[in-house]
Parts: C-alpha cells; sequence; structure tokens
C-alpha cells in the first residue's frame, strides 16, 4: 500500500507544465546520426554550389584569392558567349533525342530479352544468361577499335544511329529485368494464353505493368548512362552540328585557353535534366533496383 499512497500524495504540477525529457542513449545516437546526415548533404551539395557561383563569374574571379562564395552577375554573358562558341542550344537539343531515342529502344529490348529469359524454357537458355553475364565483365575499351571499324564499314561514322544501334543490348538491363520477371507467376501467364491473348499481349498488357518500378529505374539508369556517354560519341562524331552535350563542352577546353566559366556553366545545365529527372522518379529507382535484386 505503501507505493499507492505515495502516489496519491504527490502533488500536481502547475496547470501547463511539462514533463523534463530525459535523453537517453538511444537519442544521443540518433542526434548524432541527423548531425552526420546533414554533414554528408552540405559536402554532397558543396561542388554543385560552387558550380553555380563560377557560372555567373568571369573567368579571371574564379582564381581570385579568396575565390567568390557568392554568384556574381554574368550568367547571361557567359550564356550568350556559351551559344555563340558551341551552339550549346543545338548540341542540348541532339543529347535530348539521342537519349531519348536510345532509352526508348534499349529499356524495351532489354525487358523483352530478360522476360524471354525468365519465362520460357528452351535449350541453352543458361548458358545464354551466363554469356549476357560475361559480357557485363568485358572492359569497354576492349571493344573501341572493333566496333569503330565495323561502323566505318557500314559507312555510320558521324551519323547518329552509329552512336545509338551497336549498344542497344544492355546486359545490365536484360539481368535487371529478368529478376523482376521471375517473381510474376506463371499461373497468369498460362491463363491468359487460355483465353486467347497472344506474347505480346500478355507482355505489354499484363506482365510489364507489373514490374512498372523495375522498369522505370532501367528507364532511368538507360537515359543516364546514354546523357553521360563521351568516349564513344567522340569517336563517331565528326561534324559540330551533330556534337552531344559532353562532346561540345570538351571542345572548350584548348590548348592554350580553357573557357572555365562558360564550361561550369554548361555542365551544371547539362546536369539539370538529370537531377530533374532523378527527383522526379527517385522512388522507382530505388524500388526498382531493391526488387529485382532480391528475387532469385
Amino acid at each position: 500500500m505503501t507505493p499507492v499512497i505515495g502516489r496519491l500524495n504527490r502533488r500536481p504540477g502547475p496547470p501547463g507544465a511539462r514533463r523534463p525529457v530525459r535523453l537517453g542513449p538511444r537519442h544521443l545516437g540518433r542526434a548524432v546520426a541527423a548531425a552526420l546526415l546533414v554533414v554528408g548533404a552540405v559536402i554532397s551539395a558543396a561542388p554543385f554550389y560552387w558550380m553555380v557561383v563560377a557560372s555567373t563569374r568571369d573567368n579571371s574571379e574564379l582564381f581570385a584569392s579568396p575565390p567568390p562564395f557568392v554568384p556574381g552577375g554574368r550568367v547571361a554573358h557567359n550564356l550568350v558567349e556559351l551559344q555563340e562558341s558551341i551552339g550549346f542550344g543545338r548540341v542540348l537539343l541532339n543529347s535530348i533525342g539521342i537519349a531519348v531515342v536510345y532509352t526508348v529502344l534499349s529499356s524495351l529490348i532489354s525487358a523483352m530479352c530478360g522476360y524471354a529469359l525468365a519465362k520460357y524454357r528452351f535449350r541453352g537458355r543458361r548458358v545464354l544468361l551466363g554469356v549476357v553475364l560475361a559480357t557485363m565483365m568485358i572492359p569497354f575499351q576492349v571493344l573501341l577499335v572493333p566496333l569503330f571499324q565495323m561502323m566505318a564499314s557500314l559507312g555510320w561514322v558521324d551519323t547518329y544511329q552509329a552512336v545509338i544501334l551497336p549498344f542497344l543490348a544492355n546486359s545490365f538491363g536484360i539481368f535487371l529485368m529478368r529478376q523482376a520477371f521471375l517473381g510474376f507467376p506463371d499461373e497468369l501467364i498460362e491463363s491468359a494464353r487460355l483465353d486467347g491473348a497472344g506474347d505480346l499481349r500478355i507482355f505489354y498488357r499484363i506482365v510489364l505493368p507489373v514490374v512498372r518500378p523495375q522498369f522505370g529505374a532501367l528507364v532511368i539508369f538507360t537515359f543516364m548512362t546514354q546523357w553521360n556517354a563521351f568516349l564513344w560519341p567522340l569517336l563517331m562524331l565528326n561534324t559540330e552540328e551533330k556534337y552531344t552535350a559532353p562532346v561540345a563542352l570538351y571542345t572548350l577546353i584548348g590548348q592554350s585557353h580553357v573557357d572555365y566559366a562558360g564550361l561550369i556553366l554548361g555542365s551544371f545545365l547539362a546536369t539539370l535534366p538529370l537531377m530533374l529527372i532523378f527527383f522526379l522518379f527517385q522512388k522507382q529507382f530505388v524500388s526498382g533496383l531493391l526488387g529485382g535484386a532480391v528475387k532469385g
């Protein structure tokens, strides 16, 4: 009875008073984790902030001591010089067109190949999958010379199809979509076939919408890969009007002069589409990669 009487004899605090919050080890760990995340976010955002500052300054101001830490007022001047030097608007449209066409074709081809390896039973299926995975281990530099000779023999040098077609069959995309299709029930496919649906209709109307997160992740990854491609377009494209954004920005680096302000401004503008796509579809990107990784 003593503990009960002691609780009854306690005097209530003043109205509106709050009990003191006791900080334990769990709260301390969360505070440390939050502080580390904030520091990591600042470190990650620092290069992008410097790109904003440098793109609005003159070349001489970038090497001042101390360097500028606030944006200037030369962004319009730098943008005009960038347009006059490389035709940045045109090369940006070239990059968008090549990236969109490549993304659509490569994503569909990878999805169909992954579906065939996951749901069709044929002789040599495992061997073919092993070959696909083995191609991921071949360095890209090893393929440059034979691919260039092949494109030259076809007369495709300095054409957009030479940039797009050789890499449509993406081994990573095939493996990712195969892992996604493995979790789809075979009974639903057989039921659709009994109802008279063809293979293409089953694939596009029934199977593909179910693996939308994985397919969305593949689309984002493919677009980002083609958008940032530099070495192969540099070898294939010889006309300045056909340059992509990375190749055109490379031409700003001369032997005696480098337009750092224009180069950084162009790099920042070329990064904006990637950032926009990632922020809009980051949930599909993360869930798609994780969903394709956990299925056996």
